[in-house]
C-alpha cells in the first residue's frame, strides 16, 4: 500500500462510521493496476468486528441480468424472507429462485436496501464490489438505487470501477499514479536486484501504475525485455500477463481460455468444457502456481481481471468460438439455458432460428426479472441472427421496448429506427414509432413526440382504436407544452376516434379534451358538462390504468378541483410506492406536488417535489426535471429564497428541443414573479407576468392560477386598465370550473380594483369563499383587505387582518409576505412578534424526518415506512430517534397529538 496513507484513511473512516450504525458508500474508480483491488483486499482486511460480503463483477457476463448481484448477495439471500411481500418477490424473481413478475426494475433496488439492512440486523457490514464496470445493467441499478439511500443500516459499501464509471451521489475517490517516491519504494521492495537502467525504465513505463511496477520487473527477470518504445499502460501490463502465460503448458492454457470465457467461475462447467481439448484438473496446477489464477473447491477466480481479459483477447478467433462452442455443451441443466443460448450466439455466424429463438426465449425470462438492458440486448442479438422479414423486424421493437424500461433514449431510437426500417408491418412501425415518441418526450422534445404520436395513431384509428386512443392521449399530453394551435388539432384528433360510449377510456378521453380546451377558451363552457364529464370519468376509476388515471388527475387540476386531484394522485402515489413503480412515479409526485402547491401545503410540495426531482434525475427524463424544478422555484419564491429560487428557475427553462419552449417555462416566470411580488418588486413583477400572459404557455395552469399577481401589480403600479383582460379570463373560468376558491381570487381582484366604497364587501366576500384548506391565498387576502383598511383610516379593523395574515404566514415559514404584514402592523401601531418565532410542530425537523414523522403519525410501521420511502426500516428508526426529541415525545403514540401543521422548506 506505498503511497495510499490518504486513501486508506478514508476507508478507515467508512469502516469508523459503519461500526457505530452509520451506513456509507465509497466509489473507488482508476485505470487498471492502479490498485483498487488491492483497496479492497485492505477494507476487507481491517473491517474487524464487520461480516464481510463482496463479488467481483466479469465482463463475460455483463449481458446476464442480476448475475452480478447474486454472486454479491448470496450470503444474505436466507434473510429475504423477513422482507415486505413485493420486494421479497422481485428479489427472488430476479435471481431466478421463483416465478418473476414483471414489475419496475427499481424495486429490486430497494429489496437490495432492504436486505442489506436486513443482514446488517446481525451486526455490520462491509460489502465490496470489484470490477462494477462489468456489472450487468440490472445488477449496477439495483446495487447503485441501494447505494444512494444508505443512511443507518449499519453497512459500508466500497465500489472498485474503472475510470469513467461515474455515479453521482456517492463519494468518490479517484486513483491515480504513485507519486514518484512511493513508486521508487515499491519498485525497490519488490525487486532489489534490478539495475540501475532497469529500475530506471520501468518507473518510466509504469507512470506510477502499482500492478505495471510489480509485472514488469518479472518480464525483465524471464528474459524478456519490455520494448524500447514506451506502450499504453493497459498494454503494457497486459503482455505481462501474457508473458506468464505463454510459459505455460500447452493444455494449462487451454483450461485458462475456457476459464476466461466462462461466466461464474464454476470449476466444475470449465472442467467439462476443457476436457473437449484433452485438459485434466490437473493441468490447473500450473496457472494457480504461476499466481494466475485462485482456486476452491467450487470455483475457478482470476488473480486479476486483466488476467481473464489478456487470455481472453490474445486467443485467436477461431479458437475462441471453439471454446463457446464447448462451453454451451457443458451447460447442460434447464436452469442454464440463458447462458447456454449466449455462448452459442457468440459462435453462430450468420442466420440461425434456433439460437435467435433461445435468446429470445432468454429475453423473455429477462424481462420477467425487470433485467430489460439484458432483454434488450438478447432481443437485438437474436435480431441478428434472423433472416430479413418481419420476425426480425418484431425482435428489434422488442428490443426498442426493452431498452424504453431503461430510459436509454439513444439506444431506444436507435433500435426503434432500426425496427421501422426493416419491415412494413403497420402494426409493428406503430409500436416502433411509440418508443421513439416515449424518448423525445423524456428527453423533452415534444415537438417530435406529438409528430411521431399523431402519425402513430392514424393507422390504428379504425383497426384498434384503443390503441390509438392511448397514442392520442400521450399526443395531448405532449401537445400541451407546445401551444393551443397543437392542442386543439390533437384534441380534435382524440375526440375524433371510434371509442365506444361506455368505456372507461372513453370518459377519460372526453374529460381531457373538455379540459384542454376550455383552457385554450374553445368548447363547451358549460359548468354542467364538465361536471358531468368528470363524474363519469371517477366512476370508472378515471380508466384504472396508470396513463389514464394520471391524466384524470392532471385533468382535475386543470379543471380547479385541486382537492380532487390530490386524492386521485395521492392513491396512484401509493399504488406506485406499494408496487414499487418507481420508474413511474415523477409525474405521479409531480402531480401531488402541484396539488400540494395550490393547496398551500407547502412543506408537502417540497418534500414531494423535492423527491420527483431525483428521481426524475435518476432516471434522466429531462422533461420531468424541467416542470418539477419550476414548481420548486414558485415553492422556494414563496418563501423568498432568492438563490434558491432563480437556481430552479434557471434549471426549468433548460429546453432540451432548440426553438421549443422550455417544459417549465410557465412555472419559472411565475415563480420568478412571486418572488418579487413578495418583495414588493412591482415593475419586474408585472413584466414577467405579462409575457407569460401573452406568451405560447398561457394556457397552462400558472397562466390561469398567476392572474390575482399580476392583477395586484398592475394596481400597484397605477395601470388598473392592465388587468381588466386577465380579469376577464379569471372570471370565465370562475364560471366553468365552479370552484369557490377561484370565485374568492375573482373577488379579491375586484376588491383590488373597486373604488372605496365597494372594495370592503368584496373583500369580506372573499374571505368568506376562501376554504380553509388554502391558508396561503386566505393571508395574501387579509393582507391586502388589511392593507386597504389602514389605508382608510380603520386601524382597529386592520389589525385583525394583519395579524392573521401574519401569523399565517410565519406558520407557512412565506418570509417575504410575512415581514410585509409585519410592516403593516407596525404602521397601525401594533408590534408583531420577532423573525425567530416558530410555527408548527414539523418546523425544527428536516425533510427526511418530516416525511417520516407524518406517516408514524399515521399509525404506519417502520417497515410500512421504508417501504413507501424508499429507504431501509433501520433508517427510519434511526429518524425517528433523532426526530422525537426535537418534537419533545418519547413515544409514537404521543404523535397524534401534536398539530403537524405545516412551515415553509
Amino acid at each position: 500500500m506505498h503511497g495510499r496513507s490518504d486513501e486508506i484513511s478514508v476507508i478507515d473512516r467508512l469502516l469508523a462510521d459503519c461500526r457505530t450504525g452509520r451506513s456509507g458508500c465509497l466509489l473507488i474508480t482508476g485505470e487498471p493496476g492502479m490498485g483498487k483491488t488491492a483497496l479492497l483486499e485492505y477494507a476487507a482486511s481491517a473491517a474487524d468486528g464487520l461480516r464481510v460480503v463482496r463479488g467481483t463483477a466479469i465482463e463475460s457476463e455483463a449481458h446476464l441480468p442480476f448475475a452480478g448481484l447474486h454472486l454479491l448477495l448470496r450470503p444474505a439471500l436466507d434473510r429475504a424472507g423477513a422482507l415486505p411481500e413485493p420486494q421479497a418477490r422481485a428479489l427472488r424473481g430476479a435471481f431466478g429462485l421463483a416465478p418473476a413478475e414483471p414489475g419496475d426494475r427499481m424495486l429490486v433496488g430497494l429489496a437490495v436496501l432492504s436486505l442489506l439492512a436486513e443482514f446488517a440486523d446481525g451486526g455490520p457490514v462491509l460489502c465490496l464490489v470489484d470490477d462494477a464496470q462489468w456489472l450487468d445493467r440490472a445488477s449496477a441499478e439495483a446495487l447503485l438505487f441501494a447505494a444512494r439511500r444508505l443512511d443507518a443500516e449499519g453497512t459500508a459499501l466500497i465500489i472498485t470501477a474503472r475510470a469513467g464509471f461515474d455515479v453521482p451521489g456517492l463519494a468518490h475517490l479517484p486513483l491515480t499514479g504513485l507519486d514518484a517516491p512511493a513508486a521508487a519504494g515499491l519498485l525497490a521492495e519488490h525487486a532489489a536486484t534490478l539495475s540501475p537502467a532497469d529500475r530506471y525504465r520501468i518507473l518510466a513505463e509504469a507512470q506510477g501504475n502499482p500492478l505495471a511496477l510489480l509485472e514488469l520487473p518479472v518480464a525483465l527477470a524471464a528474459g524478456r525485455p519490455v520494448a524500447g518504445q514506451a506502450l499504453p499502460m493497459t498494454d503494457t501490463v497486459r503482455a505481462a500477463f501474457l508473458d506468464r502465460v505463454r510459459r505455460l503448458p500447452e493444455p494449462s492454457r487451454h483450461l485458462l481460455l475456457v476459464a476466461a470465457a466462462e461466466d461464474t467461475g464454476d470449476r466444475d462447467v470449465v472442467l467439462r468444457a476443457a476436457a473437449a481439448f484433452g485438459c485434466r484438473p490437473t493441468d490447473l496446477v500450473p496457472a494457480e502456481t504461476a499466481g494466475l489464477l485462485r482456486m476452491d473447491n467450487r470455483t475457478v477466480r482470476f488473480r486479476h481481471p486483466l488476467v481473464r481479459s489478456a487470455v481472453y483477447q490474445a486467443a485467436p478467433v477461431s479458437l475462441r468460438l471453439v471454446v463457446h462452442t464447448a462451453l454451451a455443451e457443458a451447460l447442460h441443466r434447464p436452469e442454464d439455458a440463458d447462458r447456454r443460448a449466449w455462448h452459442r450466439a457468440v459462435v453462430a455466424t450468420g442466420p440461425d432460428e434456433q439460437v435467435a429463438a433461445g435468446l429470445e426465449g432468454t429475453a423473455r425470462r429477462a424481462t420477467e426479472r425487470s433485467g430489460y438492458a439484458a432483454a434488450a440486448a438478447a432481443y437485438e442479438r437474436a435480431a441478428e441472427l434472423t433472416e430479413p422479414g418481419t420476425d426480425r423486424a418484431r425482435r428489434l421493437v422488442l428490443a426498442a421496448e426493452a431498452i424504453a424500461e431503461e430510459g436509454d433514449i439513444d439506444r431506444m431510437v436507435e433500435l426503434a429506427r432500426r425496427a421501422a426500417a426493416s419491415t412494413d408491418d403497420p402494426s409493428l412501425t406503430v409500436r416502433a414509432m411509440r418508443v421513439r415518441a416515449a424518448a423525445a418526450f423524456h428527453h423533452g422534445m415534444l415537438r417530435t413526440a406529438r409528430g411521431l404520436l399523431t402519425e402513430a395513431a392514424e393507422p390504428t384509428r379504425t383497426g384498434d382504436p384503443a390503441l390509438a386512443a392511448h397514442l392520442m392521449l400521450d399526443a395531448v399530453h405532449a401537445a400541451w407544452y407546445l401551444g393551443k394551435d397543437e392542442i386543439a388539432d390533437t384534441a380534435d384528433r382524440l375526440d375524433a376516434l371510434p371509442l365506444p360510449p361506455d368505456d372507461p377510456l372513453t370518459h377519460v378521453a372526453r374529460l381531457l379534451t373538455r379540459v384542454v380546451r376550455s383552457a385554450i377558451g374553445q368548447g363547451d363552457r358549460d359548468p354542467e358538462t364538465l361536471a358531468r364529464r368528470v363524474a363519469a370519468a371517477e366512476r370508472t376509476g378515471f380508466g384504472g390504468p396508470h396513463d389514464t388515471i394520471l391524466v384524470g388527475a392532471t385533468s382535475l387540476q386543470a379543471a380547479g378541483r385541486d382537492t380532487e386531484a390530490h386524492r386521485v394522485a395521492g392513491e396512484l402515489l401509493a399504488q406506485c410506492r406499494d408496487r414499487g413503480w418507481i420508474g413511474r412515479t415523477p409525474p405521479v409526485l409531480a402531480c401531488v406536488a402541484r396539488a400540494s402547491t395550490f393547496l398551500g401545503r407547502h412543506t408537502d410540495a417540497w418534500d414531494e417535489a423535492t423527491e420527483a426531482l431525483h428521481i426524475a434525475q435518476e432516471l434522466g427524463h429531462r422533461q420531468w426535471t424541467a416542470e418539477i424544478s419550476g414548481v420548486l422555484a414558485h415553492l422556494a419564491a414563496v418563501a423568498g429564497d432568492e438563490r434558491r429560487c432563480h437556481a430552479f428557475a434557471d434549471d426549468a427553462l433548460a429546453a432540451p428541443e432548440p426553438g421549443a419552449v422550455p417544459p417549465g417555462m410557465s412555472w419559472a416566470h411565475w415563480a420568478l414573479a412571486l418572488l418579487d411580488l413578495g418583495h414588493a418588486r412591482w415593475e419586474s413583477a408585472r413584466t414577467r407576468l405579462a409575457a407569460l400572459h401573452t406568451g405560447p404557455v398561457s394556457h397552462q395552469l400558472p397562466g390561469l392560477r398567476s392572474i390575482p399577481d399580476l392583477v395586484e401589480a398592475a394596481v400597484r403600479l397605477g395601470r388598473p386598465a392592465d388587468a381588466h383582460e386577465p380579469l376577464a379570463r379569471l372570471t370565465a373560468w370562475a364560471h366553468d370550473a365552479a370552484q369557490p376558491w377561484i370565485d374568492a381570487h375573482v373577488q379579491r381582484c375586484r376588491a383590488l380594483l373597486a373604488p372605496d366604497a365597494d372594495a370592503a364587501e368584496l373583500y369580506r366576500a372573499a374571505l368568506r369563499l376562501h376554504p380553509d384548506d388554502r391558508p396561503f391565498e386566505r393571508a395574501r387576502t387579509a393582507l391586502l383587505h388589511g392593507e386597504w383598511l389602514r389605508r382608510t383610516r380603520r386601524r382597529s379593523e386592520a389589525r385583525t387582518q394583519l395579524r392573521d395574515a401574519f401569523e399565517t404566514f410565519r406558520r407557512l415559514g412565506a418570509t417575504p409576505w410575512a415581514e410585509r404584514a409585519r410592516a403593516e402592523l407596525d404602521a397601525t401601531g401594533e408590534t408583531a412578534p420577532g423573525p425567530g418565532a416558530a410555527g408548527g410542530a414539523l418546523s425544527v425537523l428536516t425533510a427526511q424526518e418530516r416525511k417520516i414523522i407524518r406517516l408514524a403519525a399515521r399509525g404506519l410501521s417502520n417497515r410500512d415506512i421504508a417501504a413507501q420511502l424508499f429507504l431501509s426500516p433501520r433508517t427510519v428508526g434511526y429518524h425517528l430517534y433523532k426526530a422525537f426529541p426535537k418534537l419533545g415525545v418519547t413515544a409514537r403514540t404521543e404523535l397524534a397529538a401534536l398539530a403537524l401543521t405545516d412551515a415553509a422548506p
